[in-house]
């Protein structure tokens, strides 16, 4: 499994330790590679890219609050990015919603961080029709 990881500046530091604790997948950086003051939108794209060219599997990108990069994310048609705070919401981004990119803030506590991560690897996504037909509906709304 092939997991893309991007960061700004304020996120670097998680996107780092991310690396290290993921060590059994095959990661690949889309930056940043420092803690100097930087724009999320560019690395936001750069993750994104990866996932729509199909260079990784799905995405993980980290800034301050998770906001900015989920929103950067969600202009790429194709990328369906949940900011998630939560193992629950990571959980229910990818099983209900089928999402590519999880966008988490760098301010939660390092153990929580991995859990949600995890919990987004390891979770299928359901297949129910429900939930099928909702996500259906959310691409039509690109092409609007």
């Amino acid at each position: 499994m092939k997991i893309g990881i991007a960061s700004d500046h304020r996120g670097y530091k998680v996107k780092e330790m991310l690396k290290d604790r993921l060590s059994e997948y095959d990661i690949v950086d889309y930056g940043t590679n420092s803690e100097e003051p930087t724009d999320f939108p560019v690395y936001a794209k750069k993750l994104g890219t990866g996932v729509l060219n199909r260079e990784v599997d799905f995405g993980i990108a980290i800034c301050g609050t998770g906001i900015g990069m989920s929103i950067a994310l969600n202009k790429m048609k194709g990328i369906y990015c949940a900011k998630v705070s939560t193992s629950s919401e990571a959980r229910l981004a990818k099983s209900h919603n089928d999402a590519n990119v999880i966008a988490i803030s760098e301010e939660l506590p390092e153990e929580l961080i991995i859990e949600i991560v995890n919990d987004f690897i390891n979770t299928p996504f359901s297949n129910v029709n429900k939930y099928i037909n909702r996500n259906n509906m959310i691409k039509e709304l690109e092409n609007d």
